[in-house]
């Protein structure tokens, strides 16, 4: 089970985190969630198993999601302008990997492992980047380059996805709300194994408690990330896994193999029947590498 929910701050913003495993003699392992989703879509019982793995196990909920600070923008919202750069955003891509380097130091860790899922991939790997003394090990899941300009990033989409949004009903309840999470999670999850039904359910309904989803925090995640000025991922010199899944319905695998072709010494795996989610049945082989990974790391990388 986890820790109750604690809060880190950075500057006016509050960081809603909870922790897994005793935080002094566990490896460090901080997840980032993706675009929208708050911190209980990472499965309570992954990370319990990476605890009972040597693993300490930090998530959080990004700004604008769940119980952190949230934020207000117009009612109209236009994810693709935002991801050429055209919409002004409310926070950078460097506030939101401040968000991360607060939590870090709420719990006392100079350095961790950095797990990140889609966008929480690339907030990852601009962690590592930006602020390579705090990185020990990457793990770069279901993403692609965060250095990719707006066509490399397009390129990578599979458009089909989006006519699921076109299905979703138009939400008047809190069970409808719930309904569509659902939904959404059942469109990006791994046609090759069975989906989660029950806990999928129970997890809507947490986070709509949590708090319900606005659908503009897609445009103000972007937006922040377009701000972000990079080195090339080549300068990333701690040991990287990058995971793919060769099913997933949002991302084409390229996206993680142009991950790890631009990190030197990275370890990629694609698998079989995996979606934009790490299924149940993969869980193993998963802990397994991020255990080989980070063996022999030092802090600081």
């Amino acid at each position: 089970m986890p820790s109750q929910t604690l809060f880190a701050r950075n500057g006016d913003v509050s960081i809603a985190y909870e922790t897994f495993g005793d935080l002094e003699s566990g490896e460090p392992l901080l997840l980032i969630m993706g675009l929208d989703f708050q911190m209980v879509w990472w499965p309570d019982a992954f990370c319990e198993q990476l605890v009972a793995n040597g693993f300490a196990v930090v998530r959080f909920d990004n700004r604008d999601t769940g119980l952190s600070t949230h934020f207000d923008s117009p009612r109209r919202q236009n994810p693709w302008r935002a991801l050429v750069g055209s919409t002004r955003p409310l926070y950078t891509g460097a506030d939101m990997l401040g968000d991360a380097l607060a939590v870090m130091d709420a719990v006392g860790w100079p350095s961790a492992h950095v797990m990140g899922a889609s966008m929480g991939a690339a907030l990852a790997q601009a962690l590592a980047l930006l602020h390579p003394e705090r990185v020990r090990s990457l793990v770069s899941c279901v993403g692609g380059p965060v250095t990719a300009g707006p066509l490399r990033l397009l390129s990578y989409v599979k458009f089909g996805f989006f006519k699921e949004f076109r299905r979703l009903k138009k939400a008047t309840t809190p069970d409808d709300e719930i309904a569509n999470l659902v939904a959404i999670y059942r469109a990006l999850a791994s046609p090759g194994f069975p989906f989660p039904e029950q806990w999928a359910r129970e997890t809507a309904a947490l986070s709509h408690a949590r708090g319900p989803r606005d659908p503009r925090t897609t445009q103000r995640h972007i937006a922040a990330g377009r701000t972000l000025k990079l080195p090339p991922l080549s300068r990333i010199n701690v040991p990287t896994l990058v995971i793919a899944g060769l099913d997933d319905p949002l991302i084409k695998v390229k996206a993680g193999r142009d991950v790890a072709k631009q990190i030197p010494g990275s370890v990629f795996v694609a698998y079989p029947g995996m979606g934009h989610n790490l299924p149940e049945e993969l869980w193993p082989d998963i802990i397994s590498r991020i255990r080989a990974l980070t063996a022999g790391t030092r802090p600081g990388g």
